[in-house]
């Protein structure tokens, strides 16, 4: 089997057009983007107080046209090791083996982020998602540090340690789970140009500025901490270690390993604080909400393993430090009231 998208394959964006997964993915986008004015009527029924400023049309736009900007973290991604030659899908068992563990991991986690959201109310006021409350677009609510600790603490048990331990006993190597790199320099830049043009767009005019010097340097050491255990480690092991690279094996196509890697991780965000089922509209549209808002990432996580190989490298470019540093260490210092 080829590595993904290798420069010389000419025609490749046909051959990904043609890809089933990809135009189902491309018709999810449509359909979704369209049904929005009607679901909406006028008004994001959405608790997101980073967003309440904006107008309707714009916030709307905001999300429907955020899947397009992946293709930019793509486009870095390929530019930057477009003379690798990685094949994960050689990482994963024989096909029937990974469809076995594809499917019984993608139950256990829909069981983990179901079961997330009782504890979440039997520890504090909020469930447990794959985001602290607050995260990226505020809250109206109180969070305590107890939630905090619990959101970490929750995630990092049962989407990271936990997988990673039975894998790992079922005899995969860490190369094999993607956890290691066979070309650190090549890693380090991609790191450093994803790192660099994803804050570029988010630190100006950024409420990190509003904060003093011990607010920022107290607020984001807490939220690298409990972010790197309550959210990015969780998304790598589950996520881009164990189903991307089975994923490609199942599907022997790294356009479809993205789509996949888009749909999966948008659908272990279906429980973001913002969202609401409270009515019919109101659960399409958070379903909409949060497959245009989390796809693009998705796919991004998922094409920057398979072009390294390495599942770290997203996480250090693509999550930790940005969004979650960057975005929501005001939010820590709000939750742990640091002055």
């Amino acid at each position: 089997m080829s590595a993904p998208l290798p420069p010389h394959k000419s025609g490749w964006l046909i051959t990904a057009l043609r890809n089933r997964i990809v135009q189902l993915g491309i018709v999810v986008w449509i359909l979704f983007a369209a049904a929005i004015p009607f679901l909406a009527r006028g008004a994001v029924p959405f608790d997101q107080p980073g967003l309440a400023a904006m107008p309707y049309r714009t916030r709307v736009g905001f999300f429907v046209v955020g899947p397009l900007f992946a293709f930019i973290f793509i486009a870095v991604t390929y530019v930057v090791t477009r003379r690798r030659t990685v094949n994960i899908g050689e990482r994963s068992p024989e096909r029937a083996i990974a469809l076995r563990e594809t499917f019984g991991l993608l139950v256990y986690g829909a069981v983990v982020l179901l079961v997330a959201q009782p504890v979440g109310h039997i520890i504090g006021t909020h469930g447990i998602g794959l985001h602290l409350t607050g995260s990226m677009f505020g809250t109206s609510d109180t969070v305590t540090p107890r939630e905090a600790w619990s959101w970490s603490l929750y995630n990092f048990v049962f989407y990271a340690a936990l997988p990673y331990l039975f894998f790992r006993k079922r005899g995969y190597s860490r190369e094999q789970l993607c956890l290691t790199s066979n070309n650190v320099a090549n890693d380090s830049l991609l790191i450093t140009l994803v790192l660099g043009l994803g804050l570029a767009g988010d630190l100006p005019g950024s409420p990190l500025w509003r904060l003093n010097p011990h607010q920022l340097a107290a607020g984001a050491g807490l939220a690298f901490v409990l972010s790197f255990f309550g959210t990015a480690v969780p998304i790598m092991i589950f996520l881009t270690s164990i189903l991307v690279p089975r994923y490609y094996k199942l599907t022997g196509s790294a356009a479809a390993t993205c789509v996949l890697s888009g749909f999966t991780y948008a659908s272990l965000h279906l429980t973001e604080h913002w969202t609401r089922y409270d009515t019919p509209a109101h659960g399409a549209l958070s379903v909409i909400f949060i497959f245009l808002l989390f796809g693009g990432p998705g796919m991004v996580k998922g094409y920057m393993t398979l072009r390294t190989g390495n599942a770290w490298v997203h996480l250090w470019g693509f999550h930790v430090f940005w969004p979650h540093v960057s975005g929501d260490t005001p939010l820590f210092v709000r939750i742990f009231g640091i002055q």
